[in-house]
């Protein structure tokens, strides 16, 4: 049997911890930078504000904000907004009932605190929609489906809609007739491409099929008396000119052409896998195809998610994982990855704080 050998951490190279002292912290970004030297899910906050930090600081990266949950029913919106406006993302990748309670907000509609005495089906009736512990009123979405209406007007009625489209369009109305911030708004205005991969599962897909059964009828005079099972056949021949492979392909065309790319996700979900398909889908497209694209494999990647990966959803899986799909360059080639297991209203606003700190010290005067 061999005897142990006591080793020194230094000698081997490892990194040295260091006891957080609150007297030494003056700024977030101090603060930050103080949890990364230290354990567990501190350290992992810490190691994101890194990895964020360099991923927004290299001018040749090509940053993709994912976006799940209900960000902007939580207030996050404002803090997408100013990512935006900072120049910190190129590309969105969102739900689209984010997106469309994020429009409720920006024309000045207001969320409010879930009392617990009241019970779900008082809630209902009363017009009140419960996301955990917050209240979305119905009434807020009517004036969402006032936005898009005004959208839809001057859109040609069988030109091929995207989501894409939609929401630089949507951002266009928002800039055109409403004060205020408004993360379709910051988008329209810094060219930032948004996409919502999975568009009928949120208001905005309900209002665009509604929309295109209301043309119909205008133009057709349709019948919409009889038995359901009769009106409903008669208005589903309405779909909208909907193609979302104009978004695919489009942020493919993005991913491409940039030198390197950072994704940061809040979440999971679909918005996280489409984002992170692209390079499969350019190997598959070189195999079939003969072509000889080189896939656009992320960088620089930061996720903020309570979901670990054992429960084996894509929103738990962990970058080192998505090496193996060919989504990832792999750390030892330079791949900087960083992941947080909590949820994103607690660590996304100390994270911001700390960018703006950042950018707001380098564009000082010395």
């Amino acid at each position: 049997m061999h005897a142990r050998t006591f080793h020194d951490g230094a000698q081997d190279g490892l990194e040295a911890l260091e006891p957080l002292d609150p007297e030494k912290i003056h700024t977030f970004s101090d603060l930050l930078e103080a949890m990364k030297k230290t354990a567990f899910g501190g350290r992992r906050v810490g190691e994101a504000f890194e990895v964020l930090k360099l991923m927004i600081e290299d001018p040749d990266c090509f940053v993709v904000l994912t976006l799940s949950g209900a960000m902007t029913i939580a207030k996050m919106g404002k803090i997408i907004s100013m990512m935006i406006d900072h120049g910190m993302v190129q590309a969105i990748v969102s739900t689209g009932a984010l997106i469309a309670h994020g429009l409720s907000e920006a024309v000045g509609q207001i969320h409010y605190k879930y009392r617990p005495t009241m019970n779900d089906v008082e809630l209902f009736h009363k017009g009140y929609n419960r996301v955990y512990d917050t209240l979305e009123m119905e009434l807020n979405l009517n004036h969402v489906e006032h936005v898009v209406g005004e959208t839809l007007k001057r859109l040609d009625p069988a030109q091929p809609l995207s989501s894409e489209l939609l929401t630089r369009e949507l951002g266009k109305t928002l800039v055109e007739q409403y004060e205020g911030p408004a993360i379709l708004k910051s988008a329209y205005l810094r060219q930032v491409p948004v996409y919502i991969p999975a568009f009928t599962d949120s208001e905005l897909g309900l209002d665009v099929s509604i929309w295109a059964m209301s043309h119909r009828q205008t133009s057709r005079s349709q019948d919409i008396s009889g038995e359901p099972a009769t009106i409903w056949k008669g208005l589903q021949a309405s779909c909208p000119p909907f193609n979302p492979f104009l978004d695919l392909n489009s942020y493919t065309g993005h991913l491409l052409a940039a030198k390197r790319l950072g994704i940061f996700t809040i979440g999971g979900g679909v918005p996280r896998n489409w984002a992170q398909q692209i390079p499969p889908y350019i190997e598959i497209l070189n195999l079939r195809l003969g072509t000889n694209l080189p896939p656009p494999r992320f960088q620089y990647g930061v996720r903020i998610c309570p979901e670990p990966d054992y429960w084996g959803g894509l929103s738990g899986c962990t970058y080192q994982e998505g090496v193996s799909w060919g989504k990832f360059i792999p750390p030892s080639e330079g791949g900087r990855y960083a992941e947080v297991l909590s949820d994103a209203t607690v660590v996304w606003p100390l994270l911001m704080m700390g960018l703006l700190e950042s950018q707001r010290a380098k564009s000082a005067p010395a």
